[in-house]
Formats: C-alpha cells, structure tokens, sequence
C-alpha cells in the first residue's frame, strides 16, 4: 500500500504541494502513483530559480517511455534544486 503523507495537498492529476519550514516555499512533486506510471524517465525541464511563476501556469516538463506531464503550481518563484535528479536511481514521494 501506497505511504500517503497527510501534509500534502494533491490535484487530479496526481501532483502534490507541501509547505516547508521556510516561509512562502512549496515543495511540488508527483505522486508514487504517478511514478509507478512513468516507467522511465527520459527528460525533465525546469524552470530557472527565480523565474516567476503563475498559479495553474504550466511550470516544468516530465517526459517518460510511457508518459508526459506539464507541471502546473500555485504562484511562486522556483528555487535551485537541492540535489541533481541524476542522483535518484528510484522514484520517491517524501514521507
């Protein structure tokens, strides 16, 4: 069964929002569903820390064998990635 953290907001299309301990950042991922889904992931782009970002405005791209996301967040500015996805062999979903 599927680890469900109870601080995530979700949408339909099976991305999640969470609040972190440093004021106005968001944490934006997909889903172990999601993930479970994708096969394996062939590209993601990005936007670039400090952009400026709308609410529902599409925001990133995942593209897999299998499938295709837009990401779409509430409105924010992106902040650098903490570690480089290279570095994650398997999907996670923060617990």
């Amino acid at each position: 069964m599927s680890n469900i953290p109870k601080d995530l907001r979700y949408t339909a299309d099976h991305e999640y929002a969470r609040k972190t301990d440093a004021p106005g950042v968001v944490q934006v991922g997909i889903t172990d569903y999601a993930q479970g889904e994708l096969g394996d992931i062939v590209f993601v782009e990005l936007p670039k820390a400090g952009a400026t970002l709308d609410k529902k405005a599409v925001f990133g791209t995942i593209e897999a064998v299998k499938w295709r996301a837009r990401e779409r967040p509430r409105r924010g500015e992106p902040r650098p990635l903490r570690r480089r996805l290279d570095d994650q062999a398997a999907p996670q979903e923060p617990r």
